[in-house]
């Protein structure tokens, strides 16, 4: 199974890119994870912020390859701790099919990502900065990954 995160927004600080690829790099080879970035649509003071959100839709949605499953990272999602994202990966795993992870831009996702999503994830109901979600998707996915194959990353 390979699991692709879809993120709005490129050039990301330089602490960014290496939380993201310190996590990336330990995934094995038979369940890869995958980065892809999405540009943002150029915010101003005039910026039509419903045209922008729904230009990075498209875009998002048209990322994911077919069949993949879609899981969303919204505020409003489920949250779940460690065990019950390793069962959720368990699940995914048995169910034969990649899987996209979408994160959105300033002003989160388009109203059709969220309509194309199987599941819903929330990591906390703060707000947070969208690069800073790409570092904490990508452990917590490790750490469930370990949680299910005895790794000694995860310990409780």
């Amino acid at each position: 199974m390979k699991i692709q995160l879809i993120a709005v927004g490129t050039k990301m600080p330089g602490w960014v890119e290496t939380g993201f690829q310190e996590y990336q790099r330990r995934f094995p080879k038979d369940m890869p994870l995958e980065l892809i970035e999405i540009s943002a649509g150029k915010r101003g003071k005039n910026a039509d912020i419903k045209r922008i959100l729904q230009q990075e839709g498209e875009k998002t949605l048209a990322a994911i390859p077919k069949g993949n499953r879609i899981v969303t990272l919204e505020v409003t999602g489920k949250p779940w701790d460690t065990h019950q994202l390793a069962s959720n990966m368990e699940k995914w795993q048995l169910d034969g099919r990649d899987v996209s992870l979408l994160i959105g831009g300033p002003e989160g996702l388009a109203p059709e990502c969220i309509a194309a999503s199987e599941q819903k994830w929330s990591l906390s109901n703060l707000t947070l900065p969208h690069p800073l979600v790409r570092i904490v998707v990508a452990e917590s996915l490790y750490r469930g990954w370990s949680l299910n194959n005895n790794h000694p990353y995860h310990r409780e």
